[in-house]
């Protein structure tokens, strides 16, 4: 995947719907599925850069990129940049297949 060469401390495979967040900042994410998101919480303190971020490494398909995860509502989301979209086909309501590497050291 896109980003560190480092050790991951979590790799996840799901599945979701990509939701269109219509908040003050629209934007689009796939929200990460409660048994997922449990592992996340579980090494959140490790490898969060403040506010409950989460750096990841992630691929849609064949598409690799880096991001961090947003932490809401006890769960997690998966911001996909317009370019992530595009070049992955995707758009709100499509389901995804997703792939997450958490590092534990990263660059």
């Amino acid at each position: 995947m896109a980003g560190s060469d480092a050790e991951p401390l979590v790799a996840l495979r799901f599945e979701a719907e990509v939701i269109h967040w219509r908040g003050p900042s629209p934007f689009f994410f796939v929200p990460v599925p409660p048994a997922p998101a449990a592992e996340l919480r579980r090494i959140a303190n490790a490898v969060t850069y403040g506010w409950g971020m989460i750096p990841v490494d992630a691929a849609i398909g064949d598409v690799t990129f880096t991001t961090s995860l947003f932490p809401k509502d006890g769960g997690y989301l998966l911001p996909l940049k317009a370019i992530v979209r595009k070049r992955a086909g995707v758009t709100a309501g499509d389901r995804v297949r997703v792939e997450l590497t958490v590092a534990s050291d990263r660059d």
